[in-house]
């Protein structure tokens, strides 16, 4: 009989909003996994996270977490602006990361954490559990086979309200410490969700505005895809929709598959229309859907110390969130110089390799200097 595996150790880093639903979904797995330790630069803040999960050790860097606890993972919950140097000194200490979105500030920072990893062999995995969830499997799975025919036009929403108040948190709304707005920040996980089934995008063109909100960055963007495969996309993501919807459409030749939520879904969130003639489809999509479980970071985890557990590489690894935070970064470059994007057109020297702004916001109240 084998011996069973002992838990997997974790850290925390930063222990504001979106970290709860990271300890919350590490509970929902023990006794396979373990909070050993957690840091916050606000004492007290983590203390209190601390007590809410039953983690008996707070610090205050995390030097200190590295230095003390030996862990399988470590999440990063932190600001954008932090993610990749937390990353970076996560590797140097052998200790695989998952980052929450974006990843990284701009694909300049993606290429130094690809430069990072290369050298020490440690994984840096990033937060989107969009993919995870058993209907967005089962339907990767049978888009893989060819068993929907080929993909040819899907509309990708993320039309969300977000007040004023929302901005006044100082790194919210800032090119410099958040990246960018819903393009970034909110929007990216319906997206990433659209590559992983259509697969890998070719050329943007784009549209941006900062419409009502009080940004450096952008409250709309809109933009048309086109894929490798000729496939042709819409996808719009909005922080001034006070009707908040999460919308994914995928037209296949064999079939049509939709998805409405908000900031999660379960398997009764789905539709599948089947092309006259084919009925027999609907059979085979109900086949691999659950009832009323919630996609979220649970299903992403699960699958990481699955894949942890057989020695296999987890994901989503830094080469499909460099290609998801490529398709960011050419929005904005398609919209602010009024041109089609191509995929790896910005390489090298381009400003909007060093900054998802380019330096050339238009409403910008002066030109902007690159960080």
């Amino acid at each position: 009989m084998s011996t069973p595996r002992p838990p997997f150790r974790v850290g925390i880093i930063g222990t504001g909003g979106i970290a709860h639903a990271h300890a919350e979904a590490l509970q929902s797995l023990a006794p396979r996994v373990e909070i050993a330790g957690v840091v916050d630069l606000d004492r007290a803040r983590a203390d209190a996270f601390a007590d809410r999960f039953d983690v008996d050790r707070v610090y205050l860097d995390a030097a200190e977490l590295f230095a003390n606890e030996r862990l399988d993972l470590v999440h990063i919950c932190t600001p954008p602006q932090t993610h990749t140097p937390l990353a970076i000194q996560a590797m140097r200490a052998g200790v695989p990361s998952l980052v929450e979105k974006p990843t990284a500030l701009s694909l300049g920072e993606m290429d130094e954490l690809a430069a990072v990893q290369e050298q020490t062999g440690v994984p840096v995995l990033t937060v989107f559990q969009h993919r995870f969830g058993a209907a967005a499997r089962h339907l990767a799975a049978l888009a893989g086979a060819g068993e929907l025919g080929r993909p040819l036009v899907a509309t990708c929403e993320t039309l969300w309200h977000r007040p004023d108040e929302y901005f006044d948190v100082p790194w919210r709304g800032r090119w410099d410490v958040e990246g960018g707005g819903p393009t970034m920040g909110h929007g990216i996980h319906q997206f990433d969700l659209l590559f992983s089934i259509f697969g890998r995008w070719s050329e943007v063109s784009a549209f941006a505005a900062r419409q009502l909100r009080p940004t450096d960055t952008e409250d709309v963007s809109m933009a048309l895809v086109r894929f490798e495969n000729d496939a042709l996309a819409t996808v719009a993501n909005s922080l001034v929709s006070p009707h908040e919807t999460s919308r994914l459409r995928f037209d296949f030749a064999h079939a049509s598959v939709e998805v409405r939520h908000l900031y999660g879904y379960t398997s009764e969130d789905w539709t599948f229309t089947p092309a006259p003639g084919l009925e027999h489809l609907a059979a085979r999509w109900a086949e691999g859907l659950d009832s009323g479980v919630v996609s979220g970071h649970r299903d992403q985890l699960r699958a990481i110390f699955d894949a942890l557990g057989a020695g296999e590489s987890p994901g989503v690894g830094l080469a499909d969130a460099r290609h998801t935070l490529e398709f960011a970064a050419a929005t904005y470059a398609s919209a602010f110089r009024g041109a089609t994007i191509h995929a790896g057109e910005l390489a090298g020297d381009d400003p909007f390799v060093r900054s998802m702004s380019g330096g050339i916001v238009p409403w910008a109240p002066v030109k902007q200097v690159l960080a």
